[in-house]
């Protein structure tokens, strides 16, 4: 695969890479098995899940397996328009998608602190890069081992790049003390911004 740049870029080629799916090898690109990151300026929000399952990495979808209700969760709650669709998620409602940590697992508890902390720091040169009017954080596990281990769901007295966060509960089938309707009001609550804040557009 042969790849061109031309001009400045705005980040480092490591995190562009990264954030397609892809490293460097000996000046080689080699595709990681990953999610790439569904991204663009003056998103509404950025969905930020802890890890890529093997599932999504095959599919290319974040949060695609069928016990996942993340999906059926953000069509209740009006974040997203069409199921599975992180494309016109995009294009439609300014939804991007990325993970903290790219590494796939089968299970997020495969992950250790280290790796969330890296992926916080990669997280928040992407929103000072890309400037989304919120992050919505996937999965409580991951904030609290890569940023406060105090932490709750709801919105975070930290930000990223100044960027209001919200974590709300893992939407994983093993999840289960956390209701469908909860989760659909996790996102629900994320939508109308930051409290005090206007409701976002």
């Amino acid at each position: 695969m042969r790849f061109s740049l031309t001009g400045g870029l705005p980040v480092s080629l490591e995190l562009l890479l990264e954030g397609a799916g892809f490293e460097l090898d000996n000046g080689k690109l080699v595709r990681l098995e990953t999610l790439p990151d569904i991204v663009a300026p003056g998103m509404r929000t950025l969905v930020c899940g802890l890890n890529p399952s093997p599932h999504a990495a095959m599919s290319g979808v974040a949060f695609s397996r069928a016990g996942n209700r993340f999906w059926p969760a953000a069509l209740d709650a009006g974040l997203v328009l069409r199921d599975r669709d992180p494309y016109d998620a995009l294009a439609s409602r300014r939804v991007g998608f990325t993970d903290l940590v790219k590494r796939t697992t089968r299970r997020a508890d495969e992950l250790n602190a280290s790796e969330y902390r890296s992926g916080v720091a990669r997280l928040e040169r992407l929103t000072a890069w890309l400037h989304p009017e919120t992050v919505l954080m996937v999965g409580l596990a991951g904030w609290r081992l890569g940023v406060s281990r105090s932490a709750t769901t709801g919105w975070q007295p930290e930000t990223l790049s100044g960027v209001p966060v919200y974590v709300m509960p893992n939407t994983s089938g093993l999840n289960a003390r956390v209701s469908l309707d909860d989760l659909a009001e996790h996102m629900r609550t994320q939508l109308a911004g930051p409290v005090g804040a206007r409701p976002l557009a």
